[in-house]
């Protein structure tokens, strides 16, 4: 469950409330695909703006709607008394596991994020994916953190926020943590830009923006990693380059929730105020990377248009 492709798809959000069919729609669509885990509330998938009941109801509409992929669902909140029940919650729906971020107001010292793990994986009957977003949360990890918190019960994988893009580099960087690792924790990488670079450098999990909305092409790029067929895997991924740069200029939620848009997966407005869609020059930027690169939406399950 820890390997592979797994697809954090977003949770659309209209002026009254959740859109669980689209959701339904978004998540069908990744089993479909055979993605090999969908993460649900994660940072695409919004989950600081919605309120427990909210996140109740993705998490079960995940869990109903994946089949037989496993389902994650994000747990992360700003204190450590919420968490715990919104894990309850989780493991309550049949969730096959949890991510946490150490999310915050007042910065986190690391005793209190190895704090923040160790009371919840104590209560946890599934495993645990580290969170490490400090784009979102402002807190880095360190290395010794993550050996300390990967020795916690129930911690599977840690989601590493990204790899060095020199390849040789970015091998001695995942060749680092994994000798700093119980052999049963997996290293994912993140930052959809530098996924392919980070499987191929040896990572076993790319936890991925593009993935929950797109999920073909990312399932490539990492079929082909895990396959050795690194050269595949680069391809794949310079094919998008487009998309990279969108990201890297937007930020990955916008630019997502416009793509989901644009094919025909959610309506508009898609994102929890004061959270607001692209403006309408950067959203056609979008549509002519999303044309050109024939990304278009084909016949299947969530099509609203």
């Amino acid at each position: 469950m820890f390997t592979g492709l797994s697809a954090f798809p977003l949770t659309p959000v209209t002026r009254d409330g959740i859109d669980e069919t689209s959701f339904a729609g978004l998540v069908e669509r990744l089993a479909v695909a055979e993605v090999d885990s969908i993460t649900a509330l994660g940072s695409t998938g919004s989950y600081p703006y919605l309120n427990r009941e909210e996140r109740f109801r993705v998490a079960q509409r995940a869990v109903e709607h994946a089949g037989d992929v496993p389902v994650i669902v994000g747990v992360g909140a700003l204190r450590t008394r919420d968490v715990l029940e919104l894990a309850a919650d989780a493991q309550k729906v049949g969730a096959s596991g949890v991510l946490l971020a150490p999310v915050s107001y007042q910065a986190l010292t690391e005793d209190e994020v190895f704090g923040l793990y160790e009371d919840v994986t104590a209560e946890l009957s599934v495993p645990l994916v580290v969170y490490d977003n400090p784009g979102t949360t402002h807190f880095a990890f360190t290395d010794e953190l993550y050996a300390r918190i990967a020795e916690l019960p129930n911690v599977a994988s840690i989601k590493i926020p990204g790899v060095p893009a020199d390849p040789d580099e970015a091998e001695g960087r995942v060749c680092g943590l994994r000798a700093l690792l119980p052999s049963s924790v997996t290293i994912g990488v993140s930052g959809d830009p530098l996924a392919a670079t980070g499987l191929n450098a040896g990572c076993h999990a790319w936890y991925s923006v593009l993935g929950g909305t797109l999920p073909e092409p990312a399932v490539a790029i990492t079929r082909a990693a895990r396959a050795g067929d690194t050269a595949t895997a680069v391809v794949e991924s310079e094919r998008l380059r487009p998309l990279w740069e969108l990201f890297r200029r937007h930020g990955s939620l916008r630019v997502v929730s416009a793509i989901a848009e644009l094919v025909g997966l959610v309506g508009h407005p898609n994102l929890p105020r004061p959270l607001r869609g692209l403006p309408d020059a950067d959203r056609a930027a979008v549509a002519n990377a999303v044309e050109r690169l024939e990304l278009g939406l084909r016949a299947g399950p969530g099509a609203t248009a």
